[in-house]
């Protein structure tokens, strides 16, 4: 067996083994001990995430309560307490986490997540934050600071979603030698032609999005999972449409990509290549595609994986994970009775370290090597 397979073969047992301890709940005598003690959340800034998975899927675990919470603005906030029957509506997050609660679910743009996650750490709260971690790896340090100062509470960030239900499929048959030692990994994420009338949004704004771009992080977290990190990367960034206009009519300057392209060395050994755009039209190939010495692996989206190896037939698997439970997870860790997988603060770090180190590549025109970051 070569170093490489080696080294991704013990990658891929570790992250079966966290799955394993996922899966396996307590005995109903624990769990009905603890269900209790009801666990009161709330809930910073309720956006499209906030209403389609966490709100209702943490009101559906039992002993569970979303008991308060607070957005951009009272009447938004009203809005949403209407909405999913939540009793306390607060005009800021800092009174949010004053409150009589023991976590905070964070799902604002992410120029607040590391002053809510840091201030709701300091008071005693649990946190989630929803993805991406922070504006750049500063503030993504600066949270893990604020965690590991409080080694008792949880700290976990939504994850990228897209792979869950496929990665430890995809993880079995990289560390089983499926396709040999790893070549080449590319990722491509096209999701439209750009359109020019659209308005100005927080993604484009530096000041709101920080140095992510577009799914470049999403993607990279997930490869992390399968492959390891990277080590250096060169990019290259065009944004089609340079001015938009804001909320209030005013033509302002884009700030993020529209279109980027990545190449890079991954630290385990093998190539790395990235194209993310939302200009350069749908793709039916979206996805990933592994390249190995000995067959080709990918990964559809998340869906399904084909096997392609020398005189043999097409080798095709659906997906058949948990998929997404996030809010399950969140609840089994601050019970105790499951340790969080995905996400973790320290998970975070690595894809805002990649993204910032793109940023940087894009902007000063060299090649950068993540360690720098």
């Amino acid at each position: 067996m070569s170093n490489t397979l080696r080294l991704f073969r013990d990658h891929c047992n570790r992250l079966h083994q966290k799955s394993q301890a996922c899966q396996n709940g307590p005995s109903e005598d624990v769990e009905g001990d603890i269900i209790a003690n009801t666990l009161r959340i709330g809930i910073v800034g309720a956006g499209a995430n906030s209403r389609r998975h966490h709100v209702p899927k943490l009101q559906a675990i039992d002993g569970v309560e979303v008991v308060a919470v607070s957005n951009r603005s009272r009447a938004s906030a009203q809005r949403v307490a209407e909405d999913f029957g939540i009793t306390r509506v607060h005009d800021s997050w800092t009174a949010l986490v004053d409150d009589d609660i023991d976590a905070v679910v964070i799902g604002t743009w992410p120029d607040m997540h590391a002053r809510v996650t840091i201030g709701a750490l300091e008071a005693g709260r649990h946190v989630l934050c929803e993805a991406r971690m922070s504006r750049d790896a500063v503030e993504a340090r600066a949270m893990i600071g604020a965690a590991d100062k409080n080694p008792h509470l949880v700290a976990q960030l939504v994850p990228a979603p897209t792979t869950l239900p496929i990665d430890d499929q995809v993880c079995r048959l990289l560390s089983d030698g499926a396709i040999g030692d790893i070549v080449s990994v590319e990722v491509t994420a096209r999701t439209g032609f750009a359109d020019r009338d659209g308005p100005l949004t927080w993604r484009q704004r530096r000041a709101t999005n920080g140095v992510n771009i577009l799914s470049l992080g999403i993607w990279y977290e997930q490869l992390v999972r399968w492959v390891g990190e990277a080590a250096r990367v060169s990019a290259f960034g065009q944004t089609l449409v340079p001015r938009r206009r804001d909320e209030e009519g005013h033509l302002r300057a884009v700030e993020v990509p529209d279109h980027v392209d990545v190449i890079g060395e991954l630290a385990g050994g093998g190539q790395l290549r990235m194209v993310c755009s939302q200009a350069a039209g749908d793709s039916a190939d979206n996805g990933v595609r592994i390249l190995g010495t000995a067959g080709e692996l990918h990964v559809l989206s998340g869906e399904q994986l084909v096997l392609r190896r020398p005189g043999k037939d097409p080798y095709e698997e659906a997906a058949n994970g948990a998929g997404w439970r996030v809010e399950q997870e969140f609840v089994g860790a601050i019970r105790g009775t499951e340790p969080v997988q995905h996400t973790t603060f320290d998970d975070g770090l690595r894809y805002m370290r990649f993204t910032e180190a793109v940023r940087r590549s894009i902007d000063e025109r060299r090649q950068v090597a993540i360690a720098e970051v």
